[in-house]
């Protein structure tokens, strides 16, 4: 079994002291802080006094507790640097500049061109999309994160397979690297959306929890006790990939009846031409496809919410599967088809789920949609990032030396 560091643990209460700060929504006391958290004063107090001391909080004065010494507010220093949150979807790039409070400053969007997804065409629109937002705040970066599709090797930042392009053990950190002059931090959706809800979202709260993404592809990310779990290859989550219907629909993987094919994108335009073949709801795109579903169910077209509630119940049997192995608190569906299709769906969905599911574990879950108004994957992969740079050995061991050198010098 791997036994934490001193390095780890010091690592693990920094997280859980900025967290809590960015939880607080506005300012906090040092007191508040280790009432939410659990840790002790004395942990807090080292924890803020190195954060202090870097930039990243800030003290804006002392506020009256009503009994005893007014107590010191903090905050998040948002000029402290700049976060780089890049979602690499199948048919876009979206690329978001975050200061240090997670507040968007600038974004833009770099189609995908179906004829160009070779590594180094997505490298190139890759270093476009971030020259486009950047400006004047190159200096101030303090790291890239980039949410990949497909299955990633976070530790060499190698893509090892990618459904939509085919691409097999690509190093796109490699290739990335000489072009851009950060740090750099790879994952895919699953792990960036879970990182979003895990320090902004509806994580913030909960220990065990499932993240469900849906979009061109489908997954989950997994929290079990407060940790998002990886699994020995990283490929934890790969729910979009366990069979659904025997001998079903063809899946991008290259399988036949799973999940994916049914409750993506994709899947629900299939479903969609299923139901009404010359639909006038089939757009030119998926997305398209789902915002005219979605305008026509709240109508009250027939057709529409036949699409919807019978994806709600192939969504809800493949949920009450996961409720059943993971018995978790809560539940977050989030991204493009959630957006789209919202209340109706996660109503469809948690009726199939209840008719599926074991009684017990059902009665404790929640199901909710993604409560974050911006994208889970961008923001996740910022948060990457930002997690990079509360780790990096040289600032923070510097900083923990020179507090010792000052605590230890003679009066």
């Amino acid at each position: 079994m791997y036994q934490l560091t001193a390095r780890d643990i010091r690592r693990r209460n920094r997280f859980c002291v900025l967290q809590a700060v960015y939880a607080a929504s506005g300012h906090t006391s040092r007191q508040q802080i280790a009432q939410a958290t659990g840790l002790s004063f004395a942990t807090v107090g080292n924890m803020i006094a190195e954060l202090l001391e870097v930039g990243v909080l800030a003290e804006l004065g002392y506020e009256a507790a009503g009994i005893g010494r007014p107590r010191a507010q903090l905050a998040i220093n948002p000029e402290r640097g700049r976060l780089i949150g890049v979602d690499i979807a199948e048919t876009c790039i979206h690329v978001d500049v975050f200061d240090l409070a997670m507040t968007v400053l600038r974004s833009t969007e770099i189609p995908v061109d179906p004829a160009a997804t070779t590594p180094d065409d997505i490298v190139e629109s890759i270093v476009h999309g971030i020259g486009e937002v950047v400006a004047g705040d190159a200096d101030r970066v303090l790291g890239v994160g980039l949410s990949v599709p497909g299955l990633v090797e976070p530790d060499t930042g190698t893509s090892v397979f990618s459904p939509y392009w085919h691409w097999q053990q690509v190093p796109l950190k490699v290739l990335l690297a000489p072009q851009l002059p950060y740090p750099l931090y790879l994952d895919n959706p699953l792990k960036a959306s879970t990182a979003a809800q895990l320090w902004f979202g509806a994580g913030r709260d909960v220990d065990d929890l499932i993240v469900v993404t849906l979009r061109a592809g489908v997954g989950i990310g997994v929290v079990i006790d407060g940790l998002l779990y990886r699994g020995v290859t990283n490929s934890a989550g790969e729910w979009g990939h366990t069979n659904l219907v025997l001998d079903g629909r063809a899946c991008p993987c290259g399988r036949n009846g799973c999940v994916e094919a049914y409750v993506s994108a994709p899947g629900i335009t299939a479903t969609l031409r299923e139901i009404a073949p010359g639909s006038p709801l089939l757009a030119s795109d998926d997305a398209a496809t789902l915002a005219a579903v979605a305008a026509a169910a709240c109508r009250g077209d027939s057709t529409a919410v036949a699409v919807i509630e019978r994806t709600g119940t192939y969504l809800g049997v493949a949920i009450a599967n996961l409720v059943n192995l993971f018995n978790p608190r809560r539940i977050v569906f989030g991204d493009l088809v959630a957006r789209q299709l919202g209340v109706p769906l996660l109503e469809a969905t948690r009726r199939a789920a209840a008719h599926h599911a074991m009684s017990d574990p059902f009665a404790a879950v929640t199901l909710e949609l993604d409560p974050l108004p911006h994208n889970p994957a961008s923001l996740g992969a910022a948060t990457f990032a930002l997690e990079g740079f509360l780790a990096d050995r040289e600032t923070f061991t510097s900083v923990s030396a020179r507090r010792t050198r000052r605590t230890d010098a003679p009066a």
